[in-house]
């Protein structure tokens, strides 16, 4: 496991310096974040999803906006993506596209009983790894399924096996698939406590036996239902890429990214402790220039990097 995951990340690095592109809770912003609190400078490059982009005008001028906000890359979604006008986006703004998110995935699960179902989201899958890599990406996120298509034991192996069959076109294309933990009522316990793990998540992943599935561990999803720290360090070399978002536990709410109780020292130690370098992307309310420059701000803070 560790092999793979030493090749993904030396991969995304080189392709980075390739392209020359990347130029105990508290209140944490009460307390300015130091080096000696494992800063993650130089590890973490900041992204976010496209549609936290509501900059007018043409793609190139979103593009330029997520920029100047302080962002090192952008998420397109796909199937729906512009494939040519994305790229000339890219060319004209100079930011990349890191990855995709399959827009689909909602709708057509790949836990669904209906066969014809099942083909259409790996089909989806798979025009997602294409255009992905069509606009120099290097990974598909996923929501492999819903708790409501069945139970576990038939919904685990059903959605393996669907997804598997896209591994061979994600090995030829060098395009990953990443799973996002979500709360679809699969692999925790959605009536549950704080106290449980990922261990379910480690399973499942590691099920596919491929260089080419992974996780990008969204840090504020399951904080209601877990350490962030103890599951980074469980999903350990698993974690491809990450997404963030704040949350409070105290008030069982959504919030934006710094703000909650979520405890972002540990989720830091435990990054470090895990040598993570990548990609963390943005999913919270977006907005104008503004409030790009807000939540880019905020990922700043709570990494501890600099502006």
């Amino acid at each position: 496991m560790a092999i793979r995951t030493s090749l993904n990340r030396r991969h995304f690095i080189q392709a980075a310096t390739a392209t020359a592109l990347f130029k105990v809770h508290r209140p944490l912003f009460e307390q300015p974040v130091t080096m000696e609190e494992h800063s993650l400078q130089d590890r973490i490059f900041k992204t976010l999803k496209i549609g936290m982009v509501k900059v007018e005008g043409s793609l190139t001028e979103k593009f330029n906006a997520v920029k100047e906000a302080g962002f090192a890359g952008i998420e397109m979604n796909s199937p729906g993506m512009n494939v040519e006008a994305t790229k000339k986006a890219i060319a004209e703004s100079g930011l990349p596209v890191d990855g995709t998110v399959c827009s689909t995935h909602w709708n057509l699960t790949h836990t669904n009983r209906d066969q014809k179902i099942r083909a259409q989201a790996l089909a989806d899958l798979e025009t997602a790894i294409r255009d992905t890599h069509a606009v120099g990406g290097s990974s598909v996120l996923l929501v492999v399924g819903d708790g409501k298509d069945g139970p576990e034991d038939e919904i685990w192996p059903r959605s393996v096996e669907n997804i598997s069959k896209a591994l061979p076109l994600c090995a030829r294309l060098g395009i990953h698939i990443v799973i996002e933990n979500v709360w679809n009522r699969f692999l925790y316990d959605h009536d549950g406590d704080h106290t449980q793990t990922a261990d379910k998540y480690l399973k499942y992943v590691d099920e596919f036996k491929s260089p080419w599935v992974g996780m990008q561990f969204d840090i504020g999803n399951h904080w209601k239902y877990g350490s962030m720290g103890d599951w980074i360090r469980t999903l350990a070399t698993r974690i491809v890429k990450l997404d963030l978002k704040g949350y409070s536990r105290a008030k069982s709410e959504w919030a934006n990214i710094g703000e909650g109780d979520i405890d972002w020292a540990d989720v830091r130690a435990a990054l470090t402790e895990i040598n993570y370098f990548g990609w963390a992307a943005a999913e919270v309310g977006g907005g104008d220039l503004t409030r790009l420059k807000e939540v880019s701000a905020n990922m700043d803070r709570v990494f501890g990097l600099k502006s």
